[in-house]
């Protein structure tokens, strides 16, 4: 946590003084964008965005993410479980610093349900099933690498992002459950998910998409 903070924290530092040096006026945008990272794990996400002077508003939603056990790792591993999101989705309002750059304050919620890897995975299968939501920051950068073509290209748009999305709640009582585990033969907790790589609050992704100004 406190790396991913000192590093937003230096992001923001660096667009503020960037943004202070120049008076080039903000362009008012809609993007659609579709996220490169999910579609590795199954599933899609698809995103819009409103660009309107220094303020930036976003409502994604992704949607049936899935996780076999040799993409998992700790106790989640151990105990031969899979993890299938049905979906994530939320909403974020920021700040834009620069035309390429900008953070939103975005509030997320998310579905997990837990099979054992082997399994088809229906309600009858189920190990168990929550929601989480989560409150974090996302750093975003715009890049649009035709933006001075006379031509339908010029909207085209690559968007890197940076998030950190902790567990604010969770549904479970006490953030996790005990279950009887057929793979260890033991009684095992499993604790409440968090969202992003590894088990962590933190997502890396790329989206691809188009911008049209307004």
């Amino acid at each position: 946590m406190k790396t991913i903070t000192t590093l937003l924290c230096a992001m923001l530092l660096g667009t503020v003084a960037f943004g202070q040096s120049t008076q080039t006026e903000l362009t008012n945008r809609v993007n659609l964008l579709f996220g490169l990272a999910q579609p590795m794990v199954g599933g899609f996400n698809v995103e819009g965005n409103v660009f309107y002077k220094r303020l930036a508003f976003d409502y994604s939603h992704g949607a049936s993410l899935d996780f076999s056990n040799d993409m998992l790792s700790g106790a989640e591993a151990d105990q031969g479980l899979a993890v299938h999101l049905p979906y994530t989705t939320g909403f974020g309002v920021g700040y834009r610093f620069t035309e390429w750059f900008n953070l939103r304050v975005e509030p997320k919620w998310h579905r997990f349900e837990i099979y054992y890897d082997s399994d088809v995975q229906t309600e009858s299968n189920r190990v168990g099933a929550y929601n989480t939501f989560t409150l974090g920051l996302g750093a975003y950068v715009t890049w649009m690498p035709f933006k001075n073509k006379e031509n339908l290209l010029r909207g085209i748009m690559i968007a890197p992002s940076l998030r950190y999305w902790p567990n604010v709640s969770t549904s479970l009582d006490d953030d996790s459950f005990d279950y009887a585990n057929r793979v260890t033969n033991q009684t095992e907790t499993h604790d409440a998910m968090n969202i992003g790589l590894g088990n962590t609050p933190l997502i890396v992704n790329v989206s691809v998409g188009y911008s049209i100004k307004f």
